[in-house]
């Protein structure tokens, strides 16, 4: 074999190597280019998850408290027709809006329900300004100040509750996090409580009949 056959046959060899450990490479950086968006996406999924979660669990937190305060409203009517004479309009909205809060499906509708609830309660709850045995009620004063805590508690969870819608939104709207998002099916929350427009106004009631 002469010598230009053997450079030849090397030159050869040598773009065949070249060619091999571009393959290679390219091949590489296809597999960590891989593994990085599939780690992307596996971690953005997870906190998804965990995020939609603790929206869920900010709820729960609510929906005790409002189920503890639609349990109240019995007894505190009736410790009140112990003592007062209650207009059956009063009665009959409290009944409507406690029916309404115990139906209510959605966090929404829940928080709504309880406002109307809140606007109900107010007659009955001013009446010890008419009858000031009340004040003087064991019962009454107990399951005035237990509804008030509980509402007290509604209102902070209410926010922890936003807070969360909120937290968990703009996480799945920022990049990447807004395509692994619609691949994996989590969409934007918009159960946002916001105050009830019945719930900004009180009923005019005249204690004097």
């Amino acid at each position: 074999m002469t010598g230009c056959a053997v450079h030849l046959l090397t030159g050869k060899a040598g773009i065949m190597n070249k060619g091999l450990w571009v393959v290679l490479g390219v091949f590489g950086l296809i597999v960590v280019v891989a593994l990085f968006v599939g780690g992307s996406y596996v971690s953005a999924r997870n906190q998804m998850v965990q995020k939609s979660a603790d929206v869920d669990a900010a709820f729960s937190n609510i929906d005790v408290d409002l189920q503890r305060r639609a349990d109240l409203i019995p007894n505190l009517v009736a410790s009140v027709k112990g003592y007062a004479n209650v207009e059956e309009t009063i009665l009959t909205a409290i009944a409507n809006a406690r029916a309404g809060l115990m139906t209510a499906r959605t966090p929404d509708e829940k928080l709504a329900a309880n406002d109307r609830l809140n606007v109900a309660l107010l007659p009955l709850m001013r009446m010890q300004e008419n009858y000031p045995q009340l004040k003087s009620n064991d019962q009454f004063m107990r399951l005035e100040d237990e509804l008030s805590g509980t509402e007290n508690r509604i209102a902070v969870s209410r926010l922890r509750y936003n807070a969360a819608i909120k937290d968990y939104n703009v996480f799945i709207q920022q990049f990447p996090n807004n395509i692994w998002a619609g691949m994996a099916g989590f969409q934007k929350k918009t159960e946002y409580y916001s105050a009830d427009a019945g719930s900004k106004e009180a009923p005019k009631v005249d204690f004097s009949k």
